[in-house]
């Protein structure tokens, strides 16, 4: 039985519709991630599941019995907020045991889950500082810390390594794959396809509102069997250039990032050597041409027809 379960979310703002019939499940245990660009309705479908958020239509149901309305459905959910909300002025250690009032946790069970907690975040030799002298990554994993004190049956992380360094980055990551050897569900948005590719079991890819496709890397990336990236890289290559080889290439969607070009072409024994002819007829002179298996940004700009940054 699914550990969570959302059916046909809807949420709009005036004519705009924020999410658009939203279904997915999550299985206890499993890394679950959202993949989109900013805008695509990954923040708005995780605050309708945490109760931030009324949704118009649609429903949640945690455990096969919680539904969002039940008292006891907030107590079964952890949630790390895209924003920072932790009390600067207190040290970790104290933030944490406020937090862990508010879920009627008593001594000495709090001191114990406190401790727990810290040690499980890598904070355990900074508890006593005040959370005003912590760097931007500290922050996150001790917002990181502050809903898991409760012990939650479902982590809810949005976009958690914003803003931070590759350091912390890589440490965040760390701490997700601890727990999910541990047995912790998590619902995971972001839009760095590389998180998703190393984190998720099973990831949705969401783009104005809706649900694209849906499954595991393997999964996804047969959508794009036949599509690969070719990366031609050249002295002097301009959108101009670049914009008359993907005609020659059946119109191919690009993009350009200074002197590399990345085009999404079908897979052919003669990929290669076609680009390599397409080029020599505008008169390009690659320095090098390359492709590159598919993988969750060719599945996007597949669905899309852009670029999963844009």
């Amino acid at each position: 039985m699914p550990l969570l379960e959302v059916t046909h979310l809807q949420k709009s703002y005036g004519p705009l519709k924020a999410v658009d019939g939203v279904s997915f499940s999550i299985d206890p245990g499993e890394i679950f991630g959202l993949l989109g660009p900013n805008g695509a309705g990954k923040s708005t479908t995780i605050n309708m599941i945490a109760t931030l958020l009324k949704p118009d239509a649609g429903q949640v149901v945690l455990n096969g019995n919680l539904r969002s309305t039940s008292p006891q459905y907030k107590r079964a959910l952890g949630y790390v907020p895209q924003n920072i909300s932790l009390a600067e002025k207190l040290t970790a250690k104290e933030n944490l045991k406020l937090i862990g009032r508010l879920y009627d946790l008593n001594r000495p069970a709090l001191d114990k889950r406190v401790n727990e907690t810290l040690e499980a975040v890598g904070l355990t030799d900074r508890s006593d500082d005040l959370v005003s002298k912590f760097s931007g990554g500290m922050k996150r994993r001790l917002n990181i810390g502050a809903a898991l004190l409760h012990e939650p049956d479902l982590l809810l992380m949005d976009e958690p390594t914003a803003g931070v360094d590759p350091q912390a980055r890589a440490y965040i990551f760390e701490i997700v794959e601890s727990l999910a050897q541990r047995g912790r569900s998590i619902l995971y948005t972001t839009h760095y396809m590389e998180e998703a590719e190393r984190l998720c079991q099973r990831t949705a890819i969401i783009d104005h509102g809706k649900i694209l496709a849906m499954g595991t890397l393997a999964e996804l990336t047969l959508i794009v069997k036949a599509r690969h990236d070719l990366v031609i890289e050249a002295q002097g290559l301009t959108e101009d250039k670049l914009t008359r080889l993907a005609d020659k290439l059946d119109r191919v969607p690009w993009t350009l990032h200074n002197d590399s070009a990345h085009l999404h072409v079908a897979g052919t024994d003669h990929t290669l050597l076609n680009a390599a002819r397409a080029a020599d007829e505008i008169g390009l002179q690659p320095t090098s041409i390359r492709v590159l298996e598919p993988n969750l940004e060719h599945v996007f700009l597949e669905l899309t027809g852009r670029a999963l940054r844009d």
